[in-house]
């Protein structure tokens, strides 16, 4: 019996040799982790959210642990596109794994100037835009909460850019398949969900917030059934590739979200449990395909009954 499974996909034009990516801001720039993964192994990079300029982020403390999961407001600390264009991509660009970049910014302008220099990069296969970020120019909703608002900024960066575009969606709207629909209509090539659930931690005995932030993203297993549930819905609202993530800490976990209808899957909070976590998960997924006789990835996908 031929035991070799087909565990490559498509993400919106970019081809994976499995389904395993990091998350942004759980990776670094991604050769931080050179010597605890083989980097060549993994389906896809994607490094963490990258600005115009510079960003220090927000004050410690940054980082609260909580039951299953951890809150995180990071506040997007980066060493801006252009550094990272000059410092990190050369190393980047030896690999043979895909890499994206995380694009963010305050405004429709900042986006579409980090978008124009990625552009001329060869070695950055797709970004991946991150419309979860207050709009300042609209009293700082994100522009990911809004349709309209997360149709125009992709609309905008796909007008500069020839590369392939996943777009992260934000958890924290009412109907995650609206906003899915739009960004999909404004040339989005593949959707990646969700994005961390903004949550807050209290010590009791000073009554102030954990976080100097106030608040923060909520990451880790607690989301995985909300993260589940979206990225179902979502992959069945649209015709693109859906990368699933939120709480991914083992290949079961993984599993499942392809079952649901993810085309490839995002880890995050689990590289800082184990740093090896990517690969493990690469290899449990390959393992599962073989013991029940399934010859490729894709005939798992949205595969659930219900």
């Amino acid at each position: 019996m031929d035991h070799n499974v087909d565990i490559s996909v498509d993400v919106g034009g970019v081809i994976l040799k499995n389904p395993v990516m990091t998350a942004s801001g759980t990776f670094g720039y991604g050769i931080e982790f050179k010597d605890y993964v083989d980097l060549n192994k993994l389906g896809g990079i994607v490094v963490k959210g990258l600005s115009i300029e510079p960003s220090k982020g927000n004050p410690p403390p940054r980082i609260v642990e909580t039951a299953c999961g951890m809150l995180n407001a990071i506040g997007l600390e980066n060493i801006g596109i252009r550094a990272f264009v000059k410092d990190k991509i050369p190393e980047l660009a030896k690999l043979q794994t895909p890499v994206f970049i995380n694009v963010y910014g305050k405004t429709e302008g900042d986006y579409v100037r980090v978008a124009e220099i990625a552009d001329e990069v060869p070695a950055i296969a797709g970004m991946e835009i991150n419309i979860s970020c207050p709009n300042v120019s609209q009293g700082g909703l994100a522009f990911g909460v809004d349709p309209c608002s997360a149709a125009s900024v992709v609309k905008a960066v796909r007008s500069v850019t020839r590369k392939p575009l996943m777009v992260k969606l934000t958890p924290n709207v009412t109907d995650i398949t609206v906003v899915a629909k739009s960004v999909v209509d404004a040339g989005a090539d593949s959707l990646s969900l969700i994005n961390t659930i903004t949550g807050m931690a209290i010590d009791l005995k000073t009554r102030k917030p954990k976080l100097a932030n106030k608040v923060g993203g909520l990451s880790g297993p607690a989301i995985k059934p909300v993260a589940l549930r979206m990225v179902w819905q979502v992959a069945n609202a649209v015709s693109v590739p859906v990368v699933g993530m939120g709480g991914i800490m083992n290949a079961e976990d993984a599993l499942e979200f392809i079952v649901a209808g993810a085309t490839a899957v995002q880890i995050g909070t689990a590289n800082f449990v184990n740093p090896s976590a990517t690969l493990e998960i690469v290899e449990g997924m390959t393992r599962y395909l073989k013991e029940n006789n399934i010859s490729s990835i894709k005939d798992l996908r949205g595969s659930l009954i219900v």
